[in-house]
């Protein structure tokens, strides 16, 4: 009624200026219009500040994350938007008949620019999902980024279809009929996201990958925690803080390993070997084992064991008076006694998970005495810390048992060699 009463005002007023009917009819549709897009504006501005400000105190007031989700998301903000179109839509037929290539011009953007704000509506509705999902648990061991960005590929490519059509007059139908020709295309260009999307799918179904896991992937460069899990990449955070890129499909196709398994297991293996020197090896003497009995730790063990011994002996009649008959104990087989018995006093050390004190291969480099045990702390730095301690003992332990640990001589060895040759010359 407003819009009428104005136009109605600025034809009479030309029409008595001395202006023609039709150009007073054609101003007054064009005020008609201009008037109509700025109270589309005005209309839109009351609308997004009452509209938000009583859904912002409905979110602030709230307990659910879920209204926080969309609000952050401006889900609100981009439905508003489309108040101006449609209204937009309405107005054109009523206010530019008279001008039906402009009327069909502004007609076509204006549907255009539906189809536009109803697709990034649809965005940023998929990342409020996003962020709900985000906030169960289940989101931890079965992530859903990749399905959306896929929901979001069609969104955009169905999107673009309608605007194609609209521009070329065509019918999207028309358009979908002749996408078959550029199917070979279509996959070349989403060959990527087609491939993670499969390799998403085999990861979620068989739960190989989670985000939070410790992955090692050794082609592409990454040892650390994985950070994100999207379509095309999975992204690793290194220890040193470097990000490493993988394609989603890599870790399908391609070896890697997890380290979940370790952490849900309770335990952390140590395996690591002191390398004993050959020569030092010997069989215990009386006085040894004497001084071995002191050792809290083992002295049961030798006290067994040396019945045990004396009582197969003397079953065989063995001749003590050479060292080879019989069985004895050596330096080294009590050692390793002792770091048995030194581990299962350790309270960090699993009892329950593999427990293994062995001997390897002897080799160039001596005897490997290997600790193949499982540490029941799994932080990274609390870990060393309880590896490094167990060596240090045993590395300072090993002298105690007559035995030497074996290294590759040194600068300072072939020093000490010279001056000892040098003061025999003297």
């Amino acid at each position: 009624m407003v819009l009428i009463q104005i136009g109605t005002f600025f034809k009479n007023w030309m029409t008595r200026n001395g202006f023609s009917v039709e150009v007073a009819e054609n101003v007054r549709d064009i005020t008609d219009f201009l008037i109509s897009v700025l109270i589309i504006i005005v209309v839109y501005y009351v609308l997004k500040f009452l509209v938000l400000s009583i859904i912002r105190k409905i979110v602030r007031r709230s307990n659910t994350t879920w209204d926080d989700a969309l609000y952050n998301n401006k889900v609100f903000n981009k439905a508003l938007l489309l108040v101006p179109g449609l209204m937009l839509a309405v107005i054109l037929p009523l206010t530019l008949s008279e001008f039906p290539a402009w009327m069909d011009r502004l007609l076509l953007l204006t549907q255009i620019y539906i189809v536009t704000i109803i697709i990034s509506l649809l965005n940023a509705f998929l990342n409020s999902v996003y962020d709900i999902y985000q906030g169960f648990e289940v989101s931890k061991s079965k992530p859903i980024k990749g399905y959306l960005q896929v929901f979001k590929i069609v969104i955009f490519i169905i999107g673009g279809i309608f605007v194609i059509s609209m521009l070329i007059g065509r019918s999207p139908v028309f358009l979908l009929g002749g996408l078959g020709a550029f199917s070979a295309v279509l996959l070349l260009i989403f060959r990527d996201p087609i491939l993670g999307l499969v390799g998403g799918i085999q990861m979620s179904v068989n739960d190989m990958v989670r985000p939070g896991d410790w992955i090692v992937m050794e082609k592409s460069g990454a040892d650390g925690m994985v950070i994100d899990i999207s379509l095309t990449t999975v992204k690793v955070q290194n220890w040193d803080k470097t990000i490493t890129t993988i394609p989603t499909y890599s870790l399908v196709s391609e070896s890697f390993v997890n380290w979940r398994g370790m952490e849900e297991s309770g335990g952390r293996r140590i395996k690591r070997s002191i390398n004993i020197d050959m020569n030092s090896v010997k069989f215990a003497s009386p006085e040894q084992l004497n001084k071995f009995k002191k050792i809290n730790l083992i002295s049961p063990y030798l006290n067994e064991k040396e019945k045990e011994l004396a009582a197969y002996n003397a079953k065989n009649k063995v001749d003590d008076q050479v060292l080879v008959n019989g069985r004895r104990q050596t330096n080294l087989g009590v050692f390793r006694a002792y770091v048995s018995a030194y581990l299962k006093s350790n309270p960090n050390i699993s009892q329950e998970m593999t427990f293994l004190v062995r001997q390897l291969q002897p080799g160039p480099s001596g005897i490997p005495l290997e600790l193949y045990v499982f540490s029941k702390v799994q932080a990274w730095a609390l870990y060393e810390d309880i590896q490094s301690d167990i060596f240090d003992h045993l590395l300072a332990t090993v002298p105690e048992f007559g035995l030497q640990v074996f290294q590759n001589p040194s600068g300072a060895d072939f020093r000490k060699l010279g001056e000892r040759l040098s003061d025999q010359g003297e």
